[in-house]
């Protein structure tokens, strides 16, 4: 015996979209505040693997400082806009949001470690937040897609006085360099993981 439940096939993988893009960020802060945690147990033992500028050994600590902080406020206080913001960038499809944000990390970690004060350590997940802002506002208008761009607009109505401070030189015990570089990331990788229109060809070149 057969029977249906009337749901159509879009809404059941659309609701799946949206439980699988909030387990990734909710697992992803989590696992920032374990972090955080075993930092403080160990005496801030992670704290070394931050970011210091123009030492190649430092190179292999562009993604790991993009999940360690120093002390747990500055933990507080990247986790809603990481939440939120990588929670509306993972609807696209996960392969996709994990894409774009180990372009943002890699890109924005190149920054830190060329222009950085020097004697300067630099961690934490704002500079993929600010690459996520950067990411959501102009993913729209790149793939010209309505929805997209609605929420684009929203992002940077909500977070765009935020972002435009937190670039700022003047800033004081904040590292603009990693924000500005993040926001830089998450604009280009707009441009780079663009959804080519349905039916567009592909160019081939001869």
């Amino acid at each position: 015996m057969t029977g249906t439940t009337g749901r159509e096939p879009g809404a059941r993988s659309g609701a799946g979209r949206v439980g699988a893009a909030a387990l990734l960020m909710l697992a992803w802060v989590a696992l920032l505040w374990v972090l955080e945690a075993v930092d403080l147990a160990t005496g801030h033992a992670l704290d070394g693997y931050g970011i210091s500028p123009r030492e190649v050994t430092e190179l292999r600590d562009l993604v790991p400082a993009a999940f360690l902080h120093f002390g747990f406020g500055h933990v507080a206080a990247n986790t809603v806009p990481l939440l939120v913001l990588g929670f509306l960038a993972a609807l696209g499809g996960i392969r996709r949001f994990l894409a774009v944000a180990a372009l943002i990390v890699v890109l924005d970690g190149l920054g830190v470690w060329l222009v950085s004060p020097s004697y300067s350590v630099t961690a934490g997940a704002s500079g993929l937040v600010f690459g996520l802002f950067g990411y959501l506002v102009f993913r729209g208008f790149v793939d010209r897609k309505a929805l997209d761009i609605g929420v684009g607009l929203v992002v940077g109505a909500v977070w765009g006085s935020t972002i435009l401070l937190g670039i700022s030189p003047a800033q004081s015990g904040v590292s603009w360099q990693g924000h500005l570089f993040g926001l830089v990331a998450g604009v280009a990788a707009a441009f780079v993981f663009r959804r080519r229109p349905r039916g567009a060809p592909a160019l081939t070149p001869v």
